[in-house]
């Protein structure tokens, strides 16, 4: 069955962490491994709950800076050096948008109750997504088959006709298990060759 919707995931695949140096220099200040303080931020109970829509941003961001003692006045700061590294795609989103028209398009991501204000602010996603399918919002996160399916049907598509893009294996796992085809994004892939390997021009 010809692919007919394309998927991706937001962080880690649309927006990455290129450059580490400000995530550094504050694992360095309080005496952490870099991706202890991504752990601290993303990997918190306040911050897997506020992905369900169980808590606010403010409560995980909060959560986050009580457990790395930073204190309240030096959070700011902390919050400015640890987005400062990420960059988005241009390069894949203006693939995307070449072929919007021709494929439905979608976000799916697990991502806070900020998610959808986000990921509207920045142009290139609101001209290459038709639909932003956000965990908070739904009230579950991959990789439950339930918010693939949700995807899915927004999409008017079935899953045979639908292909997945993270860079979280277990999602890829999912994805593949209710029959979507899935690519799993690592360092260096080539995601326009890989589509062409399942037929997406």
């Amino acid at each position: 069955m010809p692919i007919k919707a394309l998927l991706f995931d937001f962080g880690g695949v649309l927006m990455r962490t290129e450059d580490w140096s400000g995530r550094v220099k504050w694992a360095k200040r309080l005496g952490f491994e870099p991706m202890e303080l991504h752990d601290a931020v993303f990997g918190s109970p306040v911050a897997q709950v506020a992905t369900v829509g169980k808590a606010t941003e403010a409560a995980a961001w909060e959560s986050a800076r009580q457990q790395l003692c930073i204190p309240p006045e030096e959070f700011v700061e902390f919050k400015t050096d640890f987005w400062a590294g990420d960059q988005l795609d241009e390069n894949l989103l203006d693939w995307i948008i070449a072929r919007r028209g021709k494929y439905r398009t979608g976000i799916l991501s697990n991502y806070w109750g900020n998610g959808r204000e986000l990921f509207s602010g920045y142009p290139k996603i609101v001209a290459a997504f038709e639909e932003l399918v956000i965990s908070a919002e739904e009230g579950i996160r991959k990789p439950e088959p339930e918010i693939y399916e949700r995807a899915l049907k927004r999409l008017n598509v079935s899953a045979a006709e639908a292909v997945f893009v993270d860079d979280v294996m277990e999602n890829v796992v999912a994805a593949r298990w209710i029959g979507m085809a899935a690519i799993h994004f690592k360092a260096g892939i080539d995601v326009p060759g890989e589509m062409a390997r399942l037929g997406v021009g």
